[in-house]
């Protein structure tokens, strides 16, 4: 385990680093375009994503994860990859150039008509990224990762500031993806150079892995996407636009935190799927450090939004902070189980995933649908709320069954943290009630530095607190200070460690 460990560490530092980049890139492309776009401006190419989305769901065939659990792919394995890919891309451009002027008339919204054209040689473009690139993840190799995630997103950020700044127009978020996925497409070749030929060989072999994948995934894009197209056809654009804001950037703290973890761990899983005692023991340490991440970084957005908002976005957006504190906490709760996919998927349970996804699609549709008829937008945010916490739920006990570890067992892994981000929002909560409303912009920077850095110290204190009180049992903090050793092992001079070797003779 220690070999998989360190190399997992070490792919989690690459990827944190690469997160940390495309992070701010995108963190700073949202307040921009925000500043210099309207919110019916996201609300026209949100509603064209969520369609892109949802097709490319319902035809993804899951060769990537087909191609990890692979034993030994071969060339051949790769170039059959590539070729299912490319002529699903060149199907789903001709759907989409078939179907945008009728979507425009569905959806009373003539500027969506450019926007499925464009988004539709997006997924052709897609289609055509090198299948050898899964073999970083594989292989647990993520320096390429970097180079990728980071040259894709840096192109599509000068694309889409650029136009959005000059022009002022939607055609900026639009131009930023098609920018995005040419890069991705040039750059997966140059950093895993592959030749690769038409051939429909190993069908069979994929689907019988992806079909229960595939099914799931529709399902589940179905599920949280459908609210989505609800929004825009009912409350229109400008509505739908504050929706996909606010959700996006909910979301994003959440995210951004973990996916340096998350990233790395379907490979590792696969790599132990045959020993279940490992198995279980590496999925309860991996999760709890990503909830001791993700709790803070969720709730800690939410606690600290209004200012943040009105800060960085002005007051037009002031809409979406209600959006951002009720799914920001709930992004973060739902991290409780989230890894339960690569658990099952490393298992091979994906028919037991597809089960899962549309039990809960059953129960979100009729949820949300009421949410919005009884209360407009807000419904549909706090139905998000209340199916949010019942798939954590339903997730955690489904690990039971996968791995016989209890919910309960799940939860007291999770308690310090769980505890540390209840103290960090209280206390966040209470000092900003008590702090004067800050009119101007210095003040209100000052005013969210200060309670931010408050709310960092209250859930590093009563974590570290609870954790001394408990005798330092292993959990998160351990997984940290491991972490945090072995980055400045590698920070030492090399003149060093012989000379602590010499000492220690």
């Amino acid at each position: 385990m220690s070999g998989i460990s360190g190399r997992l560490i070490k792919g989690s530092i690459w990827l944190s680093f690469s997160r940390a980049i495309v992070n701010g890139l995108a963190t700073l492309s949202t307040f921009i375009l925000a500043w210099n776009l309207t919110p019916s401006d996201f609300g026209v190419v949100a509603l064209g994503m969520t369609i892109l989305l949802i097709v490319s769901t319902v035809t993804e065939l899951s060769l990537a994860e087909a191609l990890i659990r692979h034993e030994a792919p071969k060339d051949s394995h790769f170039s059959a990859a590539f070729t299912l890919n490319a002529t699903r891309g060149l199907l789903l451009a001709l759907f989409f150039a078939g179907f945008a002027w009728p979507a425009a008339r569905l959806f009373d919204e003539p500027r969506l008509t450019g926007v499925m054209l464009a988004l539709g040689l997006s997924v052709f473009m897609s289609g055509l990224t090198n299948p050898r690139r899964i073999m970083l993840q594989r292989d647990l190799i993520f320096w390429q990762e970097f180079v990728l995630a980071v040259s894709q997103k840096l192109t599509g950020f000068i694309a889409a500031v650029t136009i959005a700044i000059i022009y002022h127009s939607y055609w900026a978020l639009v131009i930023g993806t098609l920018v995005t996925q040419a890069t991705n497409v040039v750059v997966s070749y140059l950093v895993l150079p592959f030749w690769p030929r038409i051939t429909f060989r190993h069908m069979r072999e994929f689907f019988s892995f992806s079909a229960w994948l595939t099914a799931g995934q529709i399902v589940n894009t179905l599920n949280w996407r459908f609210d989505y197209l609800l929004v825009g056809k009912m409350l229109g654009g400008t509505s739908l636009g504050y929706y996909s804001v606010g959700s996006n950037l909910a979301m994003m703290p959440t995210r951004e935190a973990t996916l340096p973890l998350t990233q790395t761990i379907y490979p590792g899983f696969a790599n132990i799927q045959h020993d279940p005692p490992r198995l279980a023991a590496a999925y309860q340490r991996v999760q709890a450090l990503v909830a001791a991440v993700a709790l803070p970084a969720g709730i800690g957005v939410a606690v600290v939004v209004d200012p943040l908002v009105r800060l960085t976005l002005g007051e037009k957006w002031a809409p979406i902070i209600f959006i951002i504190q009720a799914l920001a906490s709930v992004f973060a709760l739902q991290t409780l189980g989230s890894l339960v996919q690569p658990l099952g998927m490393a298992k091979g349970e994906t028919r037991l995933l597809f089960i899962r996804d549309t039990q809960m699609f059953a129960v979100r549709v009729p949820i949300m649908v009421a949410g919005l008829l009884f209360a407009g937008l807000p419904g549909v945010v706090l139905g998000r709320v209340f199916t949010g916490l019942f798939s954590a739920l339903v997730n955690m006990i489904l690990v039971r069954r996968l791995i016989g570890v209890t919910v309960l067992a799940q939860l007291r892994a999770n308690s310090r943290a769980l505890v540390s981000a209840g103290v960090m929002a209280a206390g966040v909560s209470f000092a900003s009630h008590h702090l004067a409303y800050a009119a101007d912009k210095p003040a209100l920077a000052l005013q969210l530095a200060t309670i931010v850095a408050l709310g960092g110290f209250l859930y590093c204190a009563t974590t570290f607190l609870l954790w001394e009180l408990m005798r330092r049992p292993d959990g998160p903090e351990t997984e940290i200070r491991n972490i945090l050793g072995k980055m400045l092992a590698r920070l030492r001079p090399v003149g060093s460690a012989p000379a602590a070797k010499q000492t220690e003779k």
